[in-house]
C-alpha cells in the first residue's frame, strides 16, 4: 500500500493505452458556465498517483495561458477553468505529461471495479503464497539437494503467474511513471518484489540452497491486503459524496408538447421541459410544480424529517423525494446545474482543498521517492562492504525499499478532509473549499449580521389579540397585494375565510412605505405609521420602521407590532462561543433599536447598527490588525464583501446567491448551531491532521534505522508499511464517531437559560 494507491487502483480497462481523449468540441459541450465569461469542465485522470503526480499535472496545466486547474487527489479528477468559448488544449497538455484524461461521467456505478480487481489479485497471491509456504517447509527442514531443487522449481512455476497477475497493480504504475521520467512510490515497491523474485530465480537455476519465492509472493500478498483495506476505508470515508450522487435518478418521464410521454436520461433533461413525477420518485432536476399536490421529503435540504406539503408553484430541489401524490413539474435547470450537483461539487471541492498541511504533505511525498532509492542503494553497498554477503545485503535493501514509504504522510491530510466533509454534510453544512476547514479552526472572533442570520428574517405579528378581527381581515386583504415580510406576517395571522369577501376598487403598493387601497370612495392605507397615519404623500414623509398601522382617510384604526424571531439555536450558539472564549459581535445595517434589542436578548456586549458594507469590512480589518482571526456569519447582499474579507465565513442556505458564493461554508438547516458544529469539527480535524503527521514521522524515524540495520525482513517491512497507513486512516475515521449533540456540550449554556432567551 502506498500514497499513490488511488492512482494505481485502476479497473482492468484502464490498464491499456489511454485513448486520445475528448475533443475540443466535447470539452465545450461538457463544460458549464460560471459567469463572467468563464467555463469549467471536470476531467477524470485515473493515472494520478501521489504528490509528484499532482505537481506534474498542475505544472503542465499551469503553462496554458488563462487556465486554472484544481486537482482532487481523492477522486482522481481535475477541474479546469478557462475564459472564452474555445477550450484550451488541456488534454494535449496532460497527455504530454503522461496522463490520459477522460470526461467525467456523473452517473453512479453500482459496481466497484477497483475493489473487484484488488480482491481477485489478493486471492491469487494468497493461493500462491499458501502453496509455496507448504513446499518451503520441507526445504527449510533439511531436505536433500535433489528434493530441494525440485521444490524450488515447483515454487517458481507457482510464483511466476501469481507475480505477473497480482503484481501488475504495482508494476504498471511504476512503469508508467518511469516511462515519463518520473518516480512514484510503486517504483521502490516493484523493485523490492522483483528483486526478491529475481534473486530466488537465480538461486533455483544455479542449484543454490536458498530461494525466496515464499517471501516474494507473501510480500505481495501483504501489500495487497494493505492496499485493499486502504481502498475500502477511503470509499467508506467518501460514502457521503457517493450516496449523494446516487440520490439523482437515472432518468425521468418527459411530457412532450403533443402529449406524448418519453423516458429520457437525466442528462438529457433541459430547462423548460415538462416532467411527470410519480409518488415514490426522486426529483431529477431542480423544478417547479405545475399541477398536483403531494408531500415532499426535504430532509436533504433542511434536515427536517417532517414531510413538506407542495402545491402548484412550489420549488422542488433535485434529489428530494416525492412521497404521496403524482406531480407535473417543469424543469428549471439541467442536471449538471441542479442543487444536488452543486452539493456534490462542494463536497468534492472540500476534499480537494490545498491547505497548508496538504501542501507540506505533498512536498514531502514528492521528495520521498528519490530519497528511498538513495537510502536503499546506500544500504546495499554498506552491507556488501561490511559483511561481504550479497544475499543479506539484497534482502536488507529490499526491506528498506518496502518499509520507507510515505503512505501515512501522503494520507495524513486528504483522508481527514474527506471524513470532515462527510461529517459536516451529515450536520447540514457544506464546505466549499478544504482550506476553509483549516482557517475556521484558527478563528478567535465571530461577527454576526442580524436580520436573516441571528433572526429567521420572517417577522411575526405579536399583538394579534389587541386587533379587531374586522380590521385584521381588511389589513390581510390589502397585504395580499404585497410580498413584504410584514405583509406576509399579517396574512399569516388572519383566517383565510375572513378575507374572502373583501374586494377593493384599486390597490397600489408604494415600495418602502406600504399598500394603498380604495373602496367605495374611501382611501385605506396599510404601512409605515408616519405615512399611513398622516394621510400625506409618501414621498414627503419620513419613514418610520418601527411597525405598521391600518388607517382610513388618515385615521388610524389598528396598530401592528412585529417581532423578528430568533433563528433556532441562536442563543445556544452565542452562549457557547462566549464560553469558549471567542469574541462575539453583531454588526448590522438595521436600525439601532432593533440591533440593541437583539444584542441585549443574546447577551452580546459589542454591537453596531446602521453599518454600511464598507463599514463591516473596516471592522474586520481593524480586528485583523489586532491579530484577531474573524469568522463572518451573514446572509444579505450587503454582507458579501465582509464574507470575502473575513478569515473564514458562513452563510445560511436562505442567503442571497452572492452571499452563498462568497462564503466558505453554507449551512442548509435553520439552526444556528451549525456555527459551533463547524467550529468543533474543524478544530478536531486539525488536531487529527497533526496527530497523523506525528504518526507518519514517528513511523519513519523508527522504522528506517531498524530496516537499515537488518533487523526487519521484507515480510515484516510489508506489514509495517501497510499498518502505518491503516493507522493513519483509522485515526481520521475517529472523526465519524463524534456526535454533534455530545461534542458541543462545552459550547452550550444551561438549557433552562437558553429556553428563557429563545422562548
Amino acid at each position: 500500500m502506498s500514497c499513490c494507491a488511488p492512482g494505481t487502483e485502476l479497473p482492468p480497462e484502464l490498464d491499456r493505452a489511454p485513448p486520445a481523449g475528448p475533443s475540443a468540441g466535447e470539452l465545450l459541450l461538457s463544460s458549464r458556465r460560471l459567469g463572467d465569461g468563464r467555463r469549467e469542465v471536470e476531467l477524470s485522470v485515473p493515472g494520478m498517483h501521489c504528490g509528484g503526480c499532482i505537481a506534474a499535472i498542475e505544472s503542465a496545466l499551469g503553462k496554458l495561458p488563462g487556465v486554472e486547474a484544481r486537482v482532487n487527489f481523492s477522486t482522481r479528477r481535475v477541474s479546469v477553468t478557462w475564459r472564452g468559448e474555445k477550450p484550451p488544449p488541456v488534454v494535449e497538455a496532460l497527455s504530454g505529461a503522461g496522463y490520459g484524461a477522460h470526461l467525467f461521467d456523473e452517473a453512479p456505478s453500482d459496481k466497484d471495479e477497483v475493489l473487484s480487481e484488488l480482491v481477485r489479485a489478493l486471492g491469487v497471491a494468497g493461493f500462491a503464497a499458501a502453496n509455496i509456504m507448504l513446499l518451503s517447509v520441507s526445504v527449510w527442514s533439511g531436505a536433500e539437494a535433489a528434493t530441494r531443487d525440485f521444490f524450488h522449481i515447483v515454487s517458481a512455476l507457482i510464483a511466476v503467474p501469481a507475480l505477473a497477475y497480482s503484481g501488475r497493480i504495482f508494476f504498471r504504475s511504476a512503469l508508467a511513471a518511469l516511462s515519463h521520467g518520473r518516480t512514484n512510490m510503486d517504483v521502490p515497491i516493484s523493485l523490492g518484489v522483483l528483486t526478491a523474485f529475481a534473486m530466488s530465480l537465480y538461486e533455483t537455476l544455479n542449484g543454490g540452497p536458498h530461494a525466496y519465492f515464499d517471501a516474494a509472493v507473501t510480500l505481495l500478498f501483504f501489500l495487497l491486503i494493505g492496499r485493499t483495506l486502504d481502498h475500502m476505508m477511503r470509499e467508506r470515508a467518501r460514502a457521503a459524496v457517493k450516496n449523494l450522487a446516487q440520490l439523482s435518478p437515472r432518468g425521468a418521464m418527459v411530457i412532450r408538447a403533443d402529449g406524448a410521454h418519453d423516458y429520457l436520461p437525466v442528462g438529457d433533461i433541459e430547462p423548460g421541459m415538462t416532467l411527470q413525477l410519480a409518488a415514490g420518485e426522486r426529483v431529477p432536476v431542480d423544478a417547479r410544480v405545475e399541477a398536483g399536490e403531494s408531500d415532499l421529503d426535504g430532509s436533504l435540504v433542511t434536515g427536517e424529517s417532517v414531510p413538506q406539503r407542495v402545491t402548484t408553484g412550489s420549488r422542488l430541489p433535485a434529489g428530494t423525494l416525492n412521497l404521496t401524490g403524482p406531480l407535473r413539474i417543469q424543469a428549471l435547470a439541467a442536471a449538471s446545474n441542479s442543487f444536488l450537483a452543486e452539493m456534490v461539487r462542494l463536497m468534492e471541492a472540500a476534499e480537494g482543498g490545498r491547505a497548508r498541511y496538504r501542501r507540506i504533505a505533498d512536498r514531502a511525498a514528492r521528495a520521498y521517492a528519490p530519497v528511498v532509492h538513495i537510502v536503499a542503494l546506500a544500504t546495499l553497498i554498506g552491507w556488501v562492504l561490511v559483511s561481504g554477503d550479497w544475499h543479506m545485503a539484497i534482502l536488507v535493501a529490499i526491506s528498506v525499499l518496502i518499509i520507507t514509504c510515505p503512505c501515512a504522510l501522503g494520507l495524513a491530510v486528504p483522508i481527514v478532509q474527506v471524513v470532515a466533509a462527510r461529517r459536516l454534510f451529515e450536520n447540514g453544512i457544506l464546505v466549499k473549499d478544504g482550506t476553509g476547514l483549516e482557517r475556521l479552526a484558527e478563528v478567535d472572533a465571530v461577527i454576526f449580521d442580524r436580520t436573516g442570520t441571528l433572526t429567521d428574517g420572517a417577522p411575526q405579528l405579536v399583538n394579534r389579540s389587541d386587533i379587531d378581527p374586522a380590521h385584521l381581515a381588511i389589513a390581510a386583504a390589502m397585504a395580499a397585494h404585497s410580498r413584504h415580510p410584514m405583509s406576509n406576517a399579517i396574512m399569516a395571522a388572519a383566517p383565510p375565510a375572513s378575507t374572502a369577501e373583501i374586494a377593493f376598487d384599486s390597490v397600489t403598493e408604494h415600495p418602502g412605505f406600504g399598500v394603498e387601497a380604495s373602496k367605495d370612495g374611501q382611501i385605506w392605507r396599510l404601512g409605515r405609521p408616519g405615512w399611513a397615519g398622516s394621510g400625506a404623500d409618501c414621498c414627503d414623509t419620513e419613514i418610520d420602521r418601527s411597525g405598521a398601522v391600518l388607517s382610513r382617510r388618515g385615521l388610524v384604526l389598528a396598530e401592528f407590532q412585529f417581532d423578528d424571531r430568533l433563528r433556532p439555536g441562536a442563543a445556544a450558539t452565542i452562549a457557547g462561543l462566549r464560553r469558549a472564549g471567542l469574541g462575539v459581535e453583531i454588526v448590522s445595517g438595521d436600525r439601532q433599536a432593533a440591533v440593541a434589542a437583539i444584542a441585549a436578548r443574546l447577551g452580546v456586549e459589542t454591537w453596531a447598527a446602521r453599518v454600511l458594507p464598507g463599514g463591516k469590512i473596516e471592522r474586520i480589518c481593524r480586528l485583523a490588525g489586532e491579530g484577531r482571526k474573524v469568522l463572518m456569519v451573514g446572509d444579505g447582499l450587503n454582507d458579501a464583501p465582509a464574507l470575502v474579507a473575513a478569515h473564514a465565513s458562513m452563510a445560511p442556505a436562505s442567503a442571497a446567491d452572492i452571499g452563498r458564493n462568497a462564503a466558505d461554508f453554507v449551512f442548509l438547516r435553520p439552526s444556528l448551531t451549525a456555527v459551533t458544529t463547524a467550529l468543533d469539527i474543524s478544530r478536531r480535524s486539525t488536531a487529527l491532521i497533526r496527530q497523523n503527521f506525528a504518526i507518519a514521522i514517528a513511523y519513519n524515524v523508527v522504522a528506517v534505522p531498524i530496516a537499515v540495520l537488518g533487523y526487519v525482513t521484507p515480510l515484516i517491512a510489508a506489514l509495517a508499511m501497510s499498518l502505518s497507513s491503516i493507522v493513519v486512516v483509522g485515526n481520521a475515521m475517529r472523526l465519524r464517531a463524534i456526535r454533534a449533540d455530545r461534542a458541543l456540550e462545552r459550547w452550550r449554556a444551561p438549557s433552562a437559560a437558553l429556553e428563557a432567551v429563545e422562548g
